[in-house]
């Protein structure tokens, strides 16, 4: 295989799962953010690393800090109303009263009224399990 079709490989495994990776572990995603810049990525690495974030125990932080990053591509045109909503269940979700998969559910709402090609393949959005690359 080519390098540059490892290197495609490897943005394309780590654009589905960048959210999911983000949700449970900041320092996973920065990790593997910075390992995609060098100039020779393994895409095997990057599997490896994806999946021991996916294995890791929910941070609620790092969790709030992905919706937040994904709220930023609804933010302009979502009405107020929706901006309320979802802060409203995030915040349930942070005190304990809710769970991720309400908020995931909402987010998936404002998915359908304001597709985008981008966030339709994230793994964090579209509960899809995580797939290693053949």
């Amino acid at each position: 295989m080519r390098y540059k079709d490892i290197r495609k490989e490897c943005e394309e495994l780590w654009a589905k799962n960048k959210y999911y990776v983000l949700s449970k572990s900041h320092k996973a995603y920065l990790e593997i953010r910075a390992y995609l810049r060098e100039k020779e990525p393994d895409v095997l690495w990057v599997n490896k690393k994806i999946q021991e974030a996916i294995d890791m125990k929910e941070s609620k932080k790092d969790f709030s800090n992905a919706v937040l990053h994904i709220w930023g591509y609804f933010k302009k045109e979502a009405s107020t109303m929706e901006k309320e909503e979802l802060f409203d269940i995030l915040n349930e979700y942070m005190e304990g009263k809710n769970n991720r998969e309400a908020v995931i559910d909402y987010l998936n709402i404002l998915l359908k009224k304001y597709p985008n090609e981008y966030l339709e393949q994230s793994t964090f959005l579209t509960g899809e399990q995580y797939e290693t690359m053949a």
